[in-house]
């Protein structure tokens, strides 16, 4: 039973996945705090009122928390912007696919054949 576990945290890379999770919530918190403690304040102060993260729409005994939402949203954006840009640091381009070996028709059956083929792979003729 001990080896089957084993055999499947190793298939599944459940360590892996495990240290992703781990790395990745400390990321997120790191990015979090850059953008409250950075970013946040610089937004705050282009802003008439320096408290707009309390702003509220009252509709009679409602209130909206839209100064709370806003801020949400933009950390939301700004976190998904570095992520995003991190991920483009360590992903790798596609290598160009090889282009394709020059080909013809063979004259007899039309199926396509390399062009320095002398006799057709799928009728046999000569060509």
């Amino acid at each position: 039973m001990w080896a089957d576990f084993k055999k499947f945290l190793e298939k599944a890379n459940v360590v892996g996945l495990a240290l992703a999770v781990i790395v990745g919530g400390a990321a997120g918190a790191l990015v979090k705090a850059m953008s409250d403690d950075f970013l946040m304040p610089i937004i705050g102060a282009a802003l008439p009122e320096g408290a707009w993260r309390t702003w509220t729409l009252d509709v009679g005994p409602i209130k909206f928390g839209v100064g709370d939402f806003a801020g949400v949203f933009l950390n939301f954006a700004i976190i998904c912007f570095i992520a995003w840009q991190i991920g483009k640091l360590f992903m790798k381009p596609e290598p160009p696919a090889p282009p394709a070996p020059p080909t013809k028709s063979c004259k007899f059956c039309l199926s396509t054949i390399p062009e320095a083929a002398t006799r057709c792979a799928h009728c046999t003729s000569q060509l």
